[in-house]
């Protein structure tokens, strides 16, 4: 084993000693527990610590560090977006009959979050954790629109003849995506389904996620307003609720 393989490992030991352990662990139960010299233990501790993995207690015991933090609260954030938007999504099902999606932005993608599914017995398919092209999609649009994904450079990828692949066309799309406020796609990712979605914007004011509805064209292409017009008063509900939950964590903080 090399010396790199073997400092990884005693790291990976004992950055899983902190953090499974129950409450901060001290320096010397480290080191009694994991064997390791004192000085080996001393130097892969504070190098954990530099890199935000663990930190130390005012005692000088060590536990998770930043890094675990943001992770989780990232996390939290996600499931209390899911849990506060399903009467939303539930509720535009209704109304509509048709498939609703959630999707947040996550790299350079769009990932979907949570679904309702269509009453129709003709309706789309689970979208959840499925990764499409953002241009094909009324969500992606969305977010390239109001800026939680950097918009695309150069020739787009063409999935359908309807497709947009044209960068400077699809520049002209997002700007009239940002004039009336909500997405649409006809038939750009597959052929006779549309899509329409609108933002959801986060405490800071930047879109955090996209509400949006599809279905097949003969359902959805004579109602592409209605159904715009319901998701952007439906996000702008989510939006306040988030809002106020926000104001609340920052309260109780205080």
């Amino acid at each position: 084993m090399s010396n790199g393989t073997q400092s990884l490992d005693r790291a990976a030991e004992l950055l899983s000693l902190v953090v499974r352990a129950e409450e901060p662990i001290t320096y010397t139960s480290i080191v009694d527990q994991t064997g390791l010299a004192r000085s080996t233990a001393s130097r892969l501790l504070q190098s954990l610590e530099r890199n935000g993995l663990l930190e130390r207690d005012p005692d000088g015991a060590f536990r998770g560090g930043a890094l675990f933090a943001h992770y989780a609260r990232s996390f939290d954030r996600s499931e209390f977006l899911v849990a506060t938007a399903q009467p939303i999504l539930d509720r535009v099902a209704d109304v509509t009959g048709e498939t609703v999606n959630l999707a947040i932005a996550r790299g350079d993608t769009v990932v979907q979050v949570a679904q309702v599914d269509s009453t129709y017995m003709l309706g789309a398919m689970n979208w959840v954790g499925i990764e499409v092209p953002p241009h094909t999609s009324s969500l992606g649009k969305v977010m390239h629109a109001f800026g939680a994904l950097p918009a695309p450079k150069g020739e787009l990828e063409r999935v359908t003849s309807a497709t947009i692949t044209d960068p400077e066309l699809y520049v002209e799309e997002l700007e009239d995506v940002r004039s009336r406020g909500f997405a649409i796609t006809r038939g750009e990712l597959e052929p006779g389904l549309d899509g329409v979605a609108a933002p959801i914007y986060g405490e800071d004011g930047r879109v955090v996620a996209a509400l949006g509805v599809s279905g097949p064209a003969f359902r959805l292409e004579d109602s592409h307003k209605i159904i715009g017009d319901l998701l952007v008063a439906e996000s702008e509900r989510l939006t306040g609720l988030l809002a106020r939950h926000a104001r609340k964590v920052s309260r109780d903080d205080s």
